[in-house]
């Protein structure tokens, strides 16, 4: 009984005694509201599928037409298409295509989860050359004009301002000629097109004295006699979707001091 209360006693003692207090640490968080969540409700099938994924490239919508045709098994495509991808036409319209064509509604399923996602601007690189040694360009602005539908997307260089700029550059000599060496200047800009129609585009590569120009009808008639033009299909999908500007500059014959516009070339890749 004795031992009881001694043992009680000292309970009750150190519960009274005054205890040190905790030193405060500064630690890297906002000290202000808190927000609790309890993970043992997470799920652990919630987390994305993982595919393995092919080298090949991807499917498109002939190839997954002509494979449905040819009586390959919808569970077939449909791996397929988990494996390569689709560079498919996955809108409304292009679905109906090919539902229309005899595609299996899980393929159809599985073009709309996995198909690339559709092409919303090209990618284009300018090449500017510039051969024989001279200081400004006969014709001072290269535009190239890209129909969108309704729109006519006008990008131009204004080429005294550019050579002008400290603009990384490459030198390189042109020996195609055996009695004259001529330097080349080349230039080269990275940049984006927009383009919100698929199909079908043209392009015009110009050059013009006129700074000002909206659209090639206001090209002289001389000035349209040198512009080239070009066509590319643009796909609503694709790996990539990089086009090459070129336009190459030469000495004028005349005006030693100018280079002239001789001409230029536009080529995309797409997968």
């Amino acid at each position: 009984m004795i031992a009881q209360l001694l043992a009680a006693a000292v309970a009750l003692t150190t519960a009274q005694a005054p205890r040190a207090a905790s030193p405060s640490v500064a630690l890297p968080f906002p000290s202000g509201d808190v927000q609790t969540y309890n993970i043992i409700q997470w799920d652990p099938n919630a987390l994305p599928r993982i595919y393995e994924r092919s080298d090949q490239l991807p499917l498109t919508d002939e190839e997954l037409t002509k494979l449905s045709q040819a009586g390959f098994e919808p569970a077939q495509l449909v791996k397929m298409i988990e494996e390569r991808r689709c560079a498919c036409d996955a809108s409304a319209d292009g679905l109906i295509r090919l539902k229309k064509a005899g595609v299996d509604k899980t393929v159809l399923a599985a073009v709309s989860r996995h198909g690339l996602a559709p092409n919303r601007q090209l990618d284009i690189l300018v090449t500017l050359d510039f051969t024989g040694e001279s200081r400004t360009a006969r014709e001072a602005f290269l535009y190239f004009f890209v129909d969108d539908g309704d729109i006519t997307r006008v990008f131009s260089a204004n080429l005294p301002e550019l050579l002008q700029r400290r603009n990384s550059h490459e030198t390189m000599v042109d020996r195609s000629d055996i009695m004259v060496a001529r330097t080349v200047r080349r230039i080269q800009l990275a940049g984006h097109v927009p383009l919100k129609t698929y199909g079908a585009h043209r392009v015009m590569v110009a050059a013009s004295a006129s700074p000002t120009l909206t659209h090639p009808s206001q090209l002289t008639p001389q000035e349209r006699a040198k512009a080239q033009t070009y066509t590319f299909d643009y796909p609503r999908a694709s790996l990539q979707s990089l086009c090459r500007l070129t336009a190459g500059y030469r000495r004028d014959a005349v005006l030693a001091y100018k280079w002239n516009f001789e001409g230029s070339r536009f080529e995309c890749e797409w997968n």
